[in-house]
């Protein structure tokens, strides 16, 4: 009887999974060199958009300012489409290689710096929310209780505006770094905690009834059929919370005075914005390419994890 109990539940749960999931097939190998394609593609397609208005409604083209060597008057005049106001491709790349102040070093170093210091304070808030949306998640999902009385309490927290929370949690936490990254992780508990409860709800009930008809313990329950389900979407979430994360940590830069990082950049070069627009462009490009960089980390740890996971079964 104590052999069934040890040794059912976990074929149980395997069969479910070879059900429930479905055979990949052998097109789907290529997938991320077809994402990778796309979104390469994506961004050829916004170059040229990008250049196309500048070609019809931005300012004069000079032969010595671009690297075509042309000159171009275009037939409008659009203001959304000024050097003040969208800056040539060319120019915002070249502001890497200048120096990000007089005698300094090149913009590329400066901002290359501060995005490991906004990386490290996303990543540490990204960590503790996803562990506490894993937590409030697994909780509510096992007890309705729970989830009745506190739900409400985890919704309400997301319609207070960010720019209000993050002055007061800075105050509290005396303007360090850790304040950032709780502000990061406050981003990012709330998608994780939905997205947990309903994934570990998702299971097959079939499953679970055979689950229980065999004497399985919640434990039991929950790592073998449960969380499996439950992978795809706690994945999904934490790939938004992922990019909520950077976006959080450099939001609580800007009220808390810390200058090392991509917050403290752009809030610096906003204010030289009219003799200099190329660098807070820069600036933006920096902070989209480690949200991007995180986003890629968390896609390739699912592939790991579920490919593991697969394996096992």
């Amino acid at each position: 009887m104590t052999d069934s109990l040890t040794h059912h539940p976990a074929e149980v749960a395997r069969s479910s999974n070879r059900m429930t999931s479905l055979s990949r097939p052998s097109w789907q190998v290529a997938r991320p060199v077809r994402r990778a394609l796309s979104f390469v593609l994506m961004l050829l397609l916004l170059a040229l958009v990008w250049e196309g208005m500048k070609w019809l409604g931005g300012n004069p083209w000079r032969p010595d300012a671009n690297p075509l060597g042309i000159e171009h008057d275009p037939p409008y005049r659009w203001k959304v489409a000024s050097d003040l106001n969208l800056p040539h491709l060319w120019d915002i790349g070249r502001a890497f290689s200048e120096p990000a102040r007089r005698n300094g070093p090149p913009l590329v170093n400066l901002l290359a710096g501060a995005a490991l210091f906004t990386f490290r304070e996303a990543i540490t808030g990204f960590l503790f929310g996803a562990l506490l949306g894993l937590l409030l998640g697994t909780i509510f999902a096992h007890s309705g209780l729970l989830e009745r009385g506190l739900m409400p309490y985890v919704v309400a927290s997301q319609t207070v505006p960010i720019l209000a929370i993050a002055p007061m949690v800075i105050i509290w936490l005396k303007a360090g770094w850790v304040s950032v990254a709780v502000i990061s992780a406050y981003l990012t508990f709330f998608p994780v905690t939905i997205n947990t409860l309903r994934g570990l709800r998702s299971a097959d009930p079939v499953a679970l009834e055979l689950m229980r008809s065999y004497a399985a313990s919640r434990w039991q329950t929950l790592w073998k059929l449960r969380f499996p389900a439950a992978l795809p979407y706690i994945f999904t979430a934490l790939k938004v919370s992922a990019t909520a994360s950077v976006v959080g940590a450099i939001i609580g830069e800007l009220p808390s005075g810390i200058r090392d990082g991509l917050g403290g950049a752009i809030l610096n070069f906003n204010q030289y914005y009219i003799s200099g627009p190329s660098k807070l462009w820069a600036a933006i490009v920096a902070t989209a390419v480690i949200g991007i960089a995180f986003f890629v980390i968390i896609t390739l740890l699912e592939a790991v994890v579920v490919r593991g996971r697969r394996e096992e079964e």
